[in-house]
């Protein structure tokens, strides 16, 4: 369970108060105490949480907290469960605590100004600051002298109006002018540094772990500051910078190339027809796949993604066409507004191929430098809420490549499928965290197993013969005959009777085919041995699958079950090779013909001579009763 509530806000608001004073001291400051000790070394420690994940559990609001510059066990307790380790802040003096006193035409004044040198380093921070020399109170000396509201207002009115660009400019000429890195945060988000010289610095987030998508806005300190009840100054200043973060996403899906095949309707470019977690197909059939990754927000520089990297396995019993991955870039995350498309020869993307345990093969794609660019600083999208461009941030990746199915042994068989699964690696500036995400994705494949008898156990098997037609897809089935193994293996499909295999059982009277979708199928049995009746009819088989409440290990979502039936009648589906459900069991007895009259031997022939010998006697026996008749007439 997460700590207690509490009420926070750590923005612009934030710096402000930070920059000015900070403290809830209960009475004012001794005489000594009330004017800077400019001896004294100042100090700076600051926390990092995480305020989205923190928000989302209800922990916090982020409406109304003020930092005030001084340590809060409240907060530091509240949000010790969402501490980010791994940040980087660096820090750069832009300026000296100086006392202003003079009389000017209104009348006296005395004031704190901060003192900043009349040269190009200055330039380019007040630029950043959307400031310049004519902003500041007074120049005096080759300095330039502002007060805190004029730098204060200018920061905040930047971020307001240009965040991102802001982010990178301030990160810049942090980096430009000899900025000094702070310790990393830890394990409890902490990082301090000490002995630091009295004066206004420029702080910026430089480098994140990989979870972080928004960084904190850059923000101005005084070190020593004034509490926030004015009535102390604090030289040992505490912050509770805010972070937000994000995640990208992950999915991976496949469907059957193959337009005509009734898994899809052709419409290559529509990522929502066909493509699904799980699968059927045939052995020798092309698979499409596509991998869709939704990428974290990239606020700056610092945010900046330095490795994006999928590492996607197929079993062994699929393998990759190569040479055909594509990526294309979308504004959303349904992928109907396109606004890039990658191929390897734009070498923005690498592709290697490998293999991994069980003989699996594996293709890695990583972003190169180029690509990784392109993602974080490109002017391909446009945004309409800063008027700015800005990279690939939020944008949606669709990564696209075919496969094709083994006709071997290779291929798993029934409901253990082949697993097709991909591990996404991502990291941002600080190259030491990392993160990944993993999904996965089926194909399933049966078989069918005919064991052909004859009544009366004499006849040959050799002389049978078998065509295997889809009826739900149209095509008739062709293979591949494995003599060693006595198992058929699909290869492809055929228009015509002409060109499908005749299928004709081993010597055990065998008949297995494997590689076969769940689809219905006409077997016909087109020639036996002699002697036997041929089948009256065909062989309807009826092979199903539908999702069952086995779940994947990778992507936690169901898996298939098949079922099936011959003409009709529901049979048990047998596994192969562990994998249940996997084959359609049946047999076909042919039974003995009816026995004709032989030809050629002496029983034969005295049928023959009888039959003759009968014929003429008949009509010898009427030729006599005519005969007879004539003669009575004649009386």
């Amino acid at each position: 369970m997460k700590k207690a509530s509490i009420i926070a806000k750590l923005g612009a608001a934030a710096m402000a108060a930070v920059m000015a004073c900070s403290s809830i001291a209960a009475s004012a400051a001794t005489v000594p105490n009330a004017t800077i000790d400019t001896t004294r070394k100042t100090s700076l420690e600051l926390y990092k949480y995480d305020f989205t994940t923190a928000h989302e559990d209800g922990v916090l609001n982020t409406d109304s907290y003020v930092s005030t510059g001084l340590p809060d066990d409240t907060v530091e307790t509240a949000l010790a469960d969402y501490a980010i380790q791994g940040v980087v802040f660096t820090y750069a003096k832009v300026a000296d605590v100086t006392t202003y006193s003079a009389l000017e035409a209104d009348g006296y004044k005395d004031m704190v100004l901060y003192a900043m040198p009349d040269n190009a380093k200055t330039t380019q921070f007040l630029t950043a600051l959307g400031l310049d020399a004519s902003d500041a109170y007074r120049t005096d000396g080759g300095n330039l002298y502002f007060q805190s509201d004029v730098l204060i207002d200018g920061l905040s009115g930047q971020l307001t109006t240009i965040e991102s660009q802001t982010k990178n400019a301030l990160e810049k000429f942090v980096k430009d002018n000899g900025g000094t890195d702070m310790p990393e945060t830890d394990v409890n988000g902490h990082s301090s540094k000490t002995g630091m010289d009295q004066g206004l610095y420029i702080l910026v987030e430089t480098y994140v772990p990989e979870n972080v998508k928004d960084t904190t806005s850059p923000f101005l300190v005084s070190l020593p500051m004034t509490t926030i009840d004015g009535d102390n100054w604090n030289y040992d200043v505490t912050v509770y910078p805010k972070n937000e973060t994000g995640m990208p996403t992950l999915e991976k899906t496949l469907r059957e190339d193959k337009v005509d095949t009734g898994k899809h309707n052709g419409t290559i470019d529509d990522i929502t027809d066909g493509y699904a977690h799980t699968g059927t197909g045939s052995d020798g059939d092309i698979v499409d796949y596509q991998i869709i990754s939704t990428l974290p927000a990239i606020t700056s520089n610092a945010a900046a993604l330095t490795t994006y990297t999928f590492v996607d396995t197929l079993s062994k019993g699929i393998e990759y066409n190569k040479k055909d991955v594509q990526i294309e870039w979308f504004t959303d995350k349904a992928c109907t507004d396109k606004i890039a498309t990658w191929t390897e020869a734009d070498n923005k993307f690498a592709v290697t191929y490998g293999t991994a345990a069980n003989n699996a093969t594996t293709m890695k794609i990583e972003m190169t430098d180029t690509g990784l660019s392109e993602i974080n600083n490109s002017d391909a999208v446009y945004d309409l809420t800063t008027s700015l461009y800005r990279g690939y941030s939020d944008c949606t990746m669709r990564i696209t490549y075919k496969a094709t199915v083994n006709s071997s042994a290779d291929t798993v068989y029934g409901d253990s499928g082949n697993p097709n699964d991909v591990v996404l690696t991502w990291k941002r500036t600080n190259t030491t965290y990392y993160d990944t995400l993993e999904d996965d994705c089926h194909f399933y494949v049966y078989g069918l197993d005919l064991l052909k008898q004859f009544s009366d156990g004499k006849g040959d098997f050799a002389n049978v013969q078998f065509k295997l037609y889809n009826n739900t897809d149209k095509y008739w089935v062709t293979a591949d005959l494995n003599e060693t193994e006595g198992i058929y293996y699909v290869k492809d499909q055929a228009a015509e009777e002409a060109t499908a295999t005749t299928f004709i059982p081993v010597s055990t009277g065998a008949l297995t085919v494997k590689g076969l979708e769940d689809d219905e199928y006409i077997i016909t049995e087109i020639a036996t041995d002699d002697g036997y009746t041929l089948l009256k009819d065909s062989i309807t088989v009826v092979i199903t699958s539908a999702e069952s409440g086995v779940i994947c290990d990778v992507c936690g979502k169901s898996g298939i079950t098949a079922t099936a039936t011959v003409n009709g009648d529901a049979v048990g589906m047998i596994e192969d090779n562990g994998s249940v459900s996997a084959i359609v069991p049946m047999s076909v007895i042919n039974t003995r013909g009816f026995d004709l009259p032989q030809t050629g031997e002496n029983g034969t022939w005295l049928f023959a001579v009888g039959g003759v010998l009968i014929v003429s006697l008949s009509a010898a026996f009427i030729f006599f009763i005519l005969a007879k008749k004539r003669k009575t007439d004649e009386q």
